[in-house]
């Protein structure tokens, strides 16, 4: 409640653009780094499974022709 009160006092200005601007500054680098795993990993993800749906359509494409005698 301590947090409040010290705020409450406090002009909007401070609230919602100093205090996050701090915070940012503070905490940029780790925010960065997070956001950066994240969206690597994300990337990684969907490689991985365009490259697993590529092979299992390859597979079906190959068994389907064999299963008509093409090779």
């Amino acid at each position: 409640m301590a947090v409040r009160e010290i705020f409450a006092g406090m002009p909007w200005w401070v609230k919602w653009v100093a205090v996050p601007l701090v915070a940012i500054v503070v905490f940029g680098g780790l925010i960065a780094s997070v956001v950066g795993f994240v969206i690597g990993l994300l990337f990684k993800v969907l490689v991985f499974v365009v490259l697993v749906g590529g092979l299992i359509f390859v597979v079906r494409k190959f068994m389907s022709s064999s299963e008509r005698g093409g090779w």
